[in-house]
């Protein structure tokens, strides 16, 4: 049981992550051919929540490995979700099937629900489909993560020998008495050169009272957005790294400062003078860590570049 401040559930948090991508797509938008995600006035990259909390949900499947109270509500494993209802009604001992549920049962259930499944504890999930388990505010909130500068979304042309259709691993005609084979096909793979994001996100010990969040679960959260990244490598994503984590801790349940003036106190400032950022070294991060409000603690979870101001 961890005993750090940052990591106790009756306090409310708010904390800045930091980090980057090179050579990879951090978040492809589906309607754009999966281009990574934009925005269209100003160029700056974004990530949405939804691609984050992904990435801690598969982090503490493949840590926890299924633990009891670490199972995954949302996830790729061809369960349907009002399947999961179904058993947490009969580990309740209550009908499933039948008439409306009743509020009593509903409440159980919820309860249930919130005792099994980390990412319903932690980000709260609508589960009124099929067998009613109720609606769970969840007590972890972030933002969709945007890059400091604007990105240059490439598109990038590949060749590949894995040839798709029976008929175009055939002689080609017109080529000649003899034919020949088809040997390539073209792809396309979307890359960002690089962008270093900042996300924020909050947490609210009300909504982490009734859905039952121990230190350890926030632990294990703190955990998984620093390292989360090294658990879901691929030639897509390039290099994805976190580069900063700076909790706010409130000594009180609903807080002592705004979250807004706190995130000011973090800033990326250019390192270098090129125009083309194309690494972390060419950023500075800083903190403003003297004169914090009355009864907010910073802890620097991940940030080897932090400089007070």
């Amino acid at each position: 049981m961890s005993n750090a401040i940052y990591t106790d559930p009756a306090r409310r948090h708010d904390f800045v992550l930091l980090f980057d991508v090179m050579d990879g797509n951090p978040n492809g938008d589906p309607d754009a051919g999966n281009l990574p995600r934009v925005d269209p006035e100003t160029m700056q990259g974004l990530v949405t929540d939804v691609c984050l909390k992904r990435k801690v949900r598969n982090f503490v499947a493949l840590t926890r490995d299924g633990a009891p109270g670490y199972a995954i509500y949302v996830n790729d494993g061809g369960v349907a979700l009002n399947t999961l209802h179904e058993r947490a009604y009969e580990a309740e001992g209550l009908k499933s099937t039948g008439s409306k549920q009743k509020r009593e049962d509903i409440d159980k259930a919820r309860r249930r629900m919130c005792a099994t499944y980390f990412d319903v504890r932690l980000f709260g999930a609508v589960m009124t489909t099929g067998v009613n388990c109720g609606q769970v505010r969840g007590p972890v909130q972030l933002t969709f993560a945007r890059s400091i500068d604007p990105i240059v979304p490439m598109d990038v042309s590949i060749t590949r020998v894995a040839i798709t259709k029976p008929e175009d691993a055939g002689l080609v005609e017109g080529e000649g008495d003899s034919g020949k084979m088809k040997q390539t096909e073209m792809g396309r793979k979307a890359v960002v050169p690089y962008g270093l994001y900042v996300a924020h996100g909050f947490f609210s010990a009300p909504f982490a009272a009734k859905t039952g969040v121990t230190a350890d679960d926030l632990a294990l959260f703190w955990q998984a957005l620093q390292m989360m990244w090294d658990l879901d490598r691929s030639a897509a994503r390039g290099m994805m790294a976190c580069r900063g984590l700076y909790v706010f801790t409130h000594d009180s349940a609903l807080g002592n400062a705004p979250a807004q003036d706190l995130f000011a106190r973090v800033t990326v400032t250019r390192a270098t003078a090129t125009d083309t950022p194309r690494s972390f070294a060419d950023y500075t991060v800083q903190m403003q860590d003297a004169g914090l409000p009355d009864g907010v603690t910073l802890s620097v979870l991940a940030g080897a570049r932090l400089a007070g101001v």
